[in-house]
């Protein structure tokens, strides 16, 4: 690979993962200029970001943005009417995944196990459940966990929710709620295409939330994940299956809960992240590291794609 070439690493941002997403980029970037790459361009997005690419001119872009508007194909798509080779995963399969509930319009059908979910007005919360407890509660179009809220009988959010209680009832109109799968938590990259290997997350209290994903300490991941073959092995075809049918390039990640009481039919994919995190804490480098690539790379690979 020419490692002449000009990369310009897209990050920062005004999503809620915004210092995720920098943290990321600097990796990134830091990571290609210690394995010889002479051109490399770290650029925090802005509203003019189409004019400062333009005035880049990059031979392809990493795409280190995480949430909206860089995970949903609105920057995709600009890239692509700009002429521009980027990494990861370009618009249809960015807008698809994003969304949950059109996720599951297209991985239910070819049997891919999903949690049943319906579409509710943040509104109805305050008269009553949409469904039995225990049940989550999420965004249905942010990643990292972000806005998520497990409703119990014995919770803290009232019974019907508070309208003064802090949630994301508060923050958006809609949300998806789903029943609550009791059980572990697991993840599996998959890198070009590949299934690298099955992670389980234990968490030292409440679940896997944005803050338990990005501070160091809240979170314990085993790597690889102690669970039966077959479970593993049905979670790895899962992912890759998932990556195919929805058309992911470069890396994503699935992320599941499992049911250990219910074997094979305990297993759930929860959801499928086309720009998952690259910091020092992220699974992807770490399931990388476990199958041999280091994050340099990793990072390579990615943008050998962009490039094909």
């Amino acid at each position: 690979m020419n490692k002449n070439l000009h990369v310009v690493v897209l990050m920062g941002g005004w999503s809620k993962e915004r210092e995720v997403s920098l943290t990321s980029g600097k990796g990134a970037a830091e990571a290609l200029r210690a394995r010889g790459w002479t051109r490399v361009t770290e650029l925090d997005m802005d509203r003019d970001v189409a004019a400062r690419l333009a005035e880049l001119k990059p031979d392809v872009v990493f795409n280190a943005l995480h949430g909206t508007p860089g995970e949903d194909g609105t920057v995709q798509g600009l890239m692509d009417i700009m002429g521009l080779r980027y990494t990861h995963s370009g618009v249809v399969t960015s807008a698809i995944a994003i969304d949950k509930e059109l996720t599951k319009a297209v991985l239910v059908p070819h049997g891919v196990r999903m949690p049943k979910g319906k579409m509710i007005d943040s509104e109805s919360l305050y008269r009553e459940d949409p469904l039995p407890r225990p049940y989550v509660l999420k965004p249905v179009n942010e990643g990292s966990s972000v806005g998520v809220a497990i409703v119990t009988e014995d919770g803290n959010y009232g019974n019907p929710i508070g309208r003064d209680v802090p949630g994301p009832w508060n923050e958006f109109d809609d949300l998806l709620a789903e029943p609550f799968i009791r059980g572990r938590e697991l993840t599996v990259a998959v890198l070009n295409g590949e299934p690298l290997a099955v992670t389980e997350l234990k968490i030292d209290n409440g679940f896997y939330d944005y803050e338990h994903k990005y501070t160091d300490g809240r979170t314990v991941h085993v790597c690889p994940a102690d669970v039966p073959e077959d479970i593993a092995q049905a979670m790895l075809d899962m992912a890759a299956r998932a990556h195919k049918m929805l058309g992911c390039k470069g890396a994503s990640r699935a992320d599941f809960r499992w049911d250990d009481t219910q074997g094979e039919a305990g297993l759930y994919l929860l959801e499928i992240n086309t720009q998952p995190g690259m910091t020092p804490l992220s699974l992807v480098p770490e399931q990388g590291r476990y199958r041999g690539i280091e994050y340099g790379e990793l990072v390579e690979r990615l943008i050998a794609e962009a490039l094909e």
